[in-house]
């Protein structure tokens, strides 16, 4: 195979170390060996960019192990070429496998080159996709809690689904603390508790709580409710973080936009 970079680096990761494989020397000649092995603590890190840069090398190569890859990348992220490999395209021959064969393995592939690297967007994407996922679980989450407690008023004979709309929403939220507050509702009461907006009727919706709910049911609702998001459907915590960071992303992209035009 024609080698097409002079000094390249292959890495493979793990969870406690990182085993580097250095090659360098003419492009048509055999290429010379380095191989280390570095903890995967900040420090060690640390250690591996500056050995690394200490050879001269451009180009470095690693897996996509979980996320075990990612504090790698940020800290040589800057300094060197990266790419990062898809495990099943870089994949080796079968037979005795070791760290170091698997670091020499990925650095003559990448000498050749021969890896297609992965897209790893920006930091700034980073943060931003890390919190949306993050947002978007939160919302699943919330959802399926509402859900259990619908089954549990269903269980209790409470159709309160049946009168509003959305039993999570000021109506519904008031109702609910009310029955699990153990309180008596009177129709003066339950008027006081349903906003104006509310199609149903007060009787209606009079008849609809009037069910057989057990301190079991009490306790279960409670035990959901303590998550005041679940509830009261109030966003997750994260959405700040997440307008911040696409402001910031907005912001970089058009002053990119203008040192374009300008320089057009």
């Amino acid at each position: 195979m024609e080698a097409m970079i002079k000094r390249c680096a292959g890495l493979d990761v793990h969870q406690e170390t990182v085993v580097a494989c250095v090659l360098f020397g003419p492009l048509d000649k055999k290429p010379k060996i380095s191989i280390d092995t570095f903890s995967t603590t900040t420090t060690g890190l640390l250690a591996l960019s500056d050995w690394l840069t200490t050879l001269q090398v451009s180009d470095v190569v690693m897996e996509s192990t979980g996320v075990y890859w990612k504090p790698i990348w940020n800290i040589l992220e800057g300094s060197f070429h990266l790419i990062l490999a898809n495990a099943r395209h870089v994949k080796n021959v079968p037979g005795r496998k070791t760290d170091v064969k698997n670091a020499e393995w990925l650095a003559k592939l990448l000498r050749c080159g021969l890896i297609e690297s992965n897209f790893v967007p920006p930091e700034d994407i980073r943060d931003l996709r890390d919190l949306t996922r993050y947002r978007k679980k939160l919302i699943h989450h919330r959802t399926s809690e509402q859900n259990r407690i619908h089954k549990i008023l269903q269980d209790a004979n409470i159709k309160l689904t049946s009168v509003l709309s959305d039993i999570f929403g000021v109506s519904g939220r008031r109702i609910l603390e009310a029955i699990l507050n153990g309180e008596k509702i009177e129709t003066d009461g339950l008027r006081k508790m349903v906003d104006w907006r509310t199609k149903a009727s007060i009787t209606d919706i009079a008849h609809a709580i009037n069910g057989r709910i057990r301190r079991h049911h009490k306790a279960l609702v409670s035990g959901i409710e303590h998550e005041k998001e679940v509830t009261k459907g109030h966003p997750p915590t994260n959405y700040n973080g997440i307008s911040n960071c696409s402001f910031l992303f907005c912001s970089k992209l058009a002053k990119k936009e203008r040192i374009s035009f300008m320089e057009n």
